[in-house]
C-alpha cells in the first residue's frame, strides 16, 4: 500500500536524482574541511542567501542551537515567540547546553511578535538581569508568512538596541515563493539565518546556518562540541545541492494543493478551516468531533497518516498530489457516514 502522509513535510522522499547523486557523490572528511560536496553546498547556500559563509548541520534543531550558542554567552538571553519552534520544540537546548535564557513573548497577529512587546522585555544593563543579546524570529510560522515590512521593523528595532537577529527559516522558501521575493530581500535584515533541506525541499536530511565568516567559524567549533562533525557528509550534502537548485519553485504546487485540500475539507461538516493560517502548505482544521483518535486510526488503516486532534494540521508536500487528496477526503467522508 502506498502511504499518504499529511503529518509533516519532513516525510518527503528524496527524488531519484537525489538518490543517484548520493551514490555518485565525491566525498572527503568534512571535519578537516576536505569534503568537496559539503563545501559546494555551503558555498551555494551562502551565496543564495547573501551571506559570507554557511555551515552544514545534521538537523534544523542543531542549526538553531549553533546560532544561539554563537550569538550568546552564558548568562545572556534571547527574545523568542512563545510558540516558536526553537523555544517550544527543540528540547531547551540553549538553556541546557549554553546556559542561555529564553525570554518568550506571546505571538500576535499572523504569528508575529509586536514591536512594543519586544522593546518591553529588553533588559537594562544591570547585574540583576540576564543580558539581552538576540532576537529570534520564525518565517514561516505555523505556515504563516511574515511580511517584509514587519521583518524590517523588528530587526531594525533589535539593531537599535544593540541586539543581533536570527531567522529560523526552516520553511523560509515557502515564504519566498508565496511572496514572489528573492530570498536575499528577507535575509539581508538578519545577522544569521537557518534553512532546512529536509522539509518541502525533499532532501533526506540536513540544514544550513548562514552568517558572516567570524560567526560561522564560531559555529563550526560549537558543531564539533555538539558531536556534529559528520566526516564523509558529501553523500547527503549532494542532495542538498539539488534541493536548493531544483526544489524551491516547486513549492508553489504544495501551496496550491493546500488550498485545494482546504476547499474540499470545508465541505465536510465536522471540519472548520482556520482561513488565516491558510497561506502556504499547511491546512489547520478545527475538528468538531469528540474522538479524533478514531479518525486517525481509521485513516491509518486505509493508508493515510494524519495527526488528528481538536485542531488537525494537514501538511502538503511533493509526495501528496491531487489524487491523494481526493482519496483522503473520500475516506474522511466515509468515516463520518459510518460513525453515524
Amino acid at each position: 500500500m502506498n502511504v499518504i502522509d499529511f503529518r509533516s513535510d519532513t516525510v518527503t522522499q528524496p527524488t531519484q536524482k537525489m538518490r543517484e547523486a548520493m551514490a555518485n557523490s565525491v566525498v572527503g572528511d568534512d571535519v578537516y574541511g576536505d569534503d568537496p560536496t559539503v563545501n559546494e553546498l555551503e558555498a551555494l547556500a551562502a551565496d543564495k542567501l547573501g551571506y559570507e559563509a554557511a555551515i552544514y548541520t545534521a538537523t534544523g534543531t542543531q542549526a538553531n542551537l549553533l546560532a544561539l550558542l554563537s550569538h550568546c554567552e552564558r548568562g545572556d538571553e534571547y527574545i523568542v515567540g512563545q510558540q516558536a519552534h526553537n523555544y517550544r520544540l527543540e528540547g531547551g537546548g540553549a538553556a541546557v547546553l549554553g546556559s542561555i535564557q529564553p525570554q518568550p513573548i506571546s505571538e500576535g497577529e499572523n504569528g508575529s511578535l509586536s514591536l512594543e512587546d519586544i522593546q518591553a522585555v529588553i533588559k537594562p544593563i544591570d547585574p540583576h538581569f540576564a543580558r539581552t543579546k538576540l532576537l529570534c524570529l520564525e518565517n514561516t510560522h505555523s505556515g504563516r508568512v511574515q511580511s517584509l515590512d514587519y521583518l524590517k521593523q523588528a530587526t531594525a528595532l533589535a539593531k537599535s538596541k544593540g541586539l543581533a537577529s536570527h531567522l529560523d527559516g526552516a520553511r523560509l522558501f515557502n515564504a519566498v515563493v508565496k511572496q514572489g521575493l528573492n530570498v536575499k530581500t528577507i535575509t539581508a535584515h538578519f545577522d544569521s539565518t537557518s534553512i532546512c533541506l529536509s522539509k518541502g525541499l525533499a532532501a533526506p536530511m540536513g540544514s544550513l546556518l548562514c552568517g558572516n565568516e567570524a560567526f560561522i567559524h564560531k559555529a563550526r567549533r560549537w558543531r564539533k562540541v555538539l558531536g556534529g562533525g559528520m566526516r564523509q557528509a558529501g553523500v547527503v550534502a549532494a542532495t542538498g545541492i539539488i534541493a536548493l537548485n531544483e526544489q524551491i519553485d516547486r513549492l508553489a504546487e504544495d501551496h496550491d494543493n493546500a488550498r485545494y485540500l482546504a476547499d474540499k475539507l470545508s465541505g465536510i461538516q465536522a471540519f472548520q478551516i482556520k482561513q488565516d493560517y491558510l497561506q502556504t502548505n499547511m491546512v489547520y482544521a478545527e475538528l468538531n468531533y469528540a474522538e479524533p483518535s478514531k479518525l486517525t486510526a481509521y485513516l491509518k488503516k486505509h493508508g493515510v497518516l494524519v495527526s488528528a486532534a481538536k485542531t488537525t494540521r494537514f501538511v502538503t508536500h511533493k509526495d501528496v498530489d491531487i489524487n491523494a487528496i481526493n482519496k483522503t477526503v473520500d475516506l474522511i467522508k466515509r468515516f463520518f457516514v459510518e460513525e453515524k
